[in-house]
């Protein structure tokens, strides 16, 4: 995960219009007072497609000086909901199905967007993208310490950093941090050389101590990876982890059974019956009907 820390001024008593329709105005470019600062809270939002994500961001944030007035588990919902409430602050994240963090800027418009603080696991591309432009970013896991942190230069930014400066270090970013590229295929070495795997030709993958079995109709390919290392290279527009020790293709998926404590049964179609924790189960449910 990335934090990425980019500063918009606005004052934070502006009241915003009921109809969400209608896109912001630019924000006002003077700084708030000392005792404005000690009396108004920082409005923020988070917007994340995973709930635990979410959850995570409000239980470490222990400042009482911002206040978290609405939560956004996709792109479409933040726009919606940063056009409307004009936060002061957001916890955005960059990789969420169909419209990303950067789709939500770019449609909410650079001069019109809050502070922003990313969060997302990203390349290394996209990190050195961050670098150049100066902008502060973290990586996940990130603990409380460093949230507060980055919350603290937000507060800097909000009173401090030119914005046109800001707009231009953000609009650099847009173009120079590209979306990860995921992996198209998978080398499987074998003592008759190697095969190269299409992603999209995998069933499912199960983690076998320091190896990981690639489940391709009958056929069962071993390669030595981490499950986790795996699973950030695959679209998560196709491949979502079910259990601990699974990933599944979610286009292979027929349906689902409910189990005791909240756990599901997957069934594939090829018949294949695999168990969906109920940790992972809102987020996997949610991918499969395309929200």
């Amino acid at each position: 995960m990335v934090n990425i820390v980019v500063r918009r001024v606005r004052t934070m008593s502006t009241l915003f219009s009921p109809s969400k329709l209608q896109p912001p105005t630019p924000r006002n470019t003077h700084s708030i007072s000392e005792r404005d600062r000690t009396t108004i809270k920082i409005r923020a939002i988070i917007v994340d497609d995973v709930e635990l994500a979410r959850e995570h961001i409000r239980q470490l944030l222990r400042d009482d000086s911002v206040e978290i007035i609405a939560e956004c588990e996709n792109g479409r919902e933040a726009i919606k909901t940063i056009r409307t409430l004009q936060p002061d602050l957001v916890f955005l994240d960059v990789q969420m199905p169909k419209v990303g963090g950067f789709d939500v800027i770019k449609a909410v418009g650079v001069e019109a967007m809050p502070t922003v603080v990313f969060v997302t696991a990203y390349d290394q591309f996209a990190l050195h993208a961050f670098e150049v432009n100066a902008i502060d970013y973290l990586l996940k896991p990130f603990d409380g310490e460093r949230l507060a942190k980055a919350v603290e230069r937000a507060k800097r930014l909000i009173n401090g950093q030119d914005s046109d400066e800001v707009e231009a270090k953000l609009r650099r970013l847009l173009i120079e941090a590209k979306e990860p590229q995921y992996l198209k295929r998978i080398p499987v070495k074998s003592s008759r050389g190697t095969v190269l795997l299409l992603t999209d030709e995998i069933d499912w993958i199960e983690s076998a101590g320091h190896y990981l079995e690639l489940y391709v109709r009958r056929e069962r390919h071993l390669i030595r990876e981490k499950l986790g290392d795996l699973e950030e290279r695959l679209d998560p527009q196709n491949f979502a982890r079910i259990h601990r020790s699974t990933i599944v293709n979610l286009n292979r998926v027929k349906s689902l059974h409910p189990l005791f404590n909240g756990d599901q049964l997957v069934i594939l179609e090829n018949g294949r019956e695999l168990n969906l924790s109920r940790t992972y189960s809102e987020k996997v449910i949610k991918r499969l009907i395309g929200q």
